[in-house]
C-alpha cells in the first residue's frame, strides 16, 4: 500500500510578519487559496486516500492542524517535541507505517511547496512508487532548473536506470548543497544537474535499514519508540533530546549507494521567500501583484513591481515606488525591496535578541 508522510513542523521565518512559530508558512494561505498544508493533501486526492495520509507536526502547531485536517485519524497526526530536522520526522513516520506492514510504500512530501499540475505530480508518485518498490532502493525527486537559483540544493544526475513509463530516473552520482551564484550558473550549462524538491519514496523497511546503517544513534532511538508505539508520545521527549539535528538528504542519501533521482515533469516551487512569492502569482500591467485571502485591495500610482499581501482586510497604497514587498497584519508591517526579501530573517533574529516574543 502507498502512504503520505506531509512534513508540517517548520517555522517559516522568510514569511514573518504572516508566518509566526504557531502558524508557520504550510498553516497559512500563502499563495491565496487554502492553506498549503490543505493544498498538499488535496494534491493526494483519488491516489492516496486520507486514511492512509500521516502528518508530522509539532505541540505549538498541532491543534491547528487538527482543524486544518479534520478528515485525516487522530493517530495520523505524529507529534515531535521539537524538530529534529527531516531525518528524525522520516525515521518517526516510517516506524509508524512499519506497524502497518513495513513493506508498505511511504512519499514523503514537504507541506509548504507549489506543485500544479496534480495529475503530473501524481503520476510522478506513481512512478516513484514503481521504482522504490524494490527492496533497499531510495527514491528522490528532481526539477529541470530554469534559472542558476541559489536557494535550492542541487542533484548531480549519474547513469540513467530502468525508468517507469513516462519518467526518466537517474542514479544519483551526488548532492549539492545551495550554490553560489557562478556555481549555479555551472551546473545549469552542464545540464546534469536537476534542483532538489525534498520529495522522496521508499518503503518503510528500506528507510528504516539506511536509518540503522548510517545513522545509528537514530535507529537507536526510534526502534525504543517502534516496541510499543501505542504511547510512543512517553517516550519521545528523551528520544529526541539526544539526536542531532540532521537533515535525511545529508544523514542518509548523501551516503547509500541505492539512491535514484527521479526527473519530474510538473511545475514545482518551494515558495521560498516573499519575492519567490511574487514570482508565482498573477501580475497587472505593471507588473504588481497583490494577495489578500481575507478581502482589502492595493491601489497604485506611478507603482511596478509591487507585491501586497494581507492577512486582515486592509487597503494598501503605494505610490511611485518599484520593486517593493508590503506585508500587512495586525500588529506589524513589512516594507522591503523585493531583492532583499530573502533577509527578513534578520528581522526575526532582531526580533529575538529584543525578546519580542509577541511578534514571533
Amino acid at each position: 500500500m502507498l502512504h503520505a508522510v506531509i512534513m508540517a513542523g517548520g517555522s517559516g521565518t522568510r514569511f514573518w510578519p504572516v508566518s509566526r512559530n504557531t502558524l508557520p508558512k504550510q498553516l497559512l494561505p500563502i499563495t491565496g487559496g487554502k492553506a498549503m498544508l490543505e493544498e498538499t493533501i488535496d494534491r493526494l486526492a483519488g491516489l492516496i486516500p486520507d486514511d492512509r495520509i500521516w502528518v508530522v507536526t509539532n505541540a505549538l502547531q498541532l491543534d491547528k492542524v487538527k482543524k486544518l485536517c479534520p478528515q485525516l485519524k487522530e493517530d495520523h497526526i505524529l507529534v515531535e517535541p521539537f524538530g529534529r530536522n527531516t531525518a528524525a520526522c522520516v525515521g518517526l513516520a516510517a516506524v509508524a507505517i512499519s506497524q502497518i506492514d513495513p513493506e508498505d510504500t511511504m512519499v514523503v512530501l514537504p507541506a509548504d511547496h507549489l506543485i500544479r499540475p496534480k495529475e503530473a505530480f501524481q503520476e510522478c508518485l506513481k512512478a516513484g512508487a514503481n521504482l522504490a518498490a524494490t527492496p533497499g532502493h531510495l527514491v528522490t525527486f528532481g526539477v529541470s532548473p530554469t534559472h542558476p537559483a541559489t536557494g535550492y540544493g542541487y542533484i548531480e544526475k549519474g547513469a540513467a536506470t530502468e525508468s517507469p513509463a513516462n519518467s526518466t530516473a537517474y542514479q544519483v552520482a551526488s548532492f549539492k548543497e545551495k550554490p553560489d551564484e557562478t556555481t549555479a550558473a555551472e551546473f545549469l550549462a552542464t545540464g546534469n544537474y536537476l534542483w532538489n524538491a525534498g520529495i522522496f519514496v521508499w518503503r518503510a523497511d528500506s528507510i528504516l535499514n539506511a536509518i540503522e546503517t548510517h545513522m545509528p544513534a537514530l535507529s537507536k532511538g526510534i526502534s525504543q519508540l517502534g516496541k510499543d508505539f501505542d504511547d510512543y508520545q512517553d517516550q519521545i521527549a528523551d528520544v529526541y533530546d539526544n539526536l542531532e539535528s540532521v537533515p535525511v538528504d545529508v544523514g542518509i542519501l548523501e551516503k547509500s549507494n541505492q539512491v535514484q533521482v527521479l526527473e519530474v515533469n510538473y511545475q514545482w516551487s518551494d515558495v521560498g521567500s516573499w519575492k519567490s512569492l511574487y514570482e508565482l502569482v498573477a501580475k497587472d500591467d505593471n507588473q504588481n501583484a497583490s494577495l489578500f485571502p481575507s478581502g482589502g485591495r492595493l491601489l497604485t500610482e506611478d507603482a511596478k513591481g509591487i507585491l501586497a499581501y494581507s492577512d486582515d482586510r486592509h487597503s494598501i497604497a503605494v505610490l511611485g515606488l518599484e520593486n517593493i514587498i508590503v506585508v500587512c497584519t495586525k500588529d506589524s508591517v513589512l516594507v522591503a525591496n523585493r531583492d532583499d526579501a530573502e533577509q527578513v530573517k534578520k528581522i526575526v533574529d532582531q526580533l529575538k535578541r529584543d525578546g519580542s516574543d509577541h511578534l514571533l
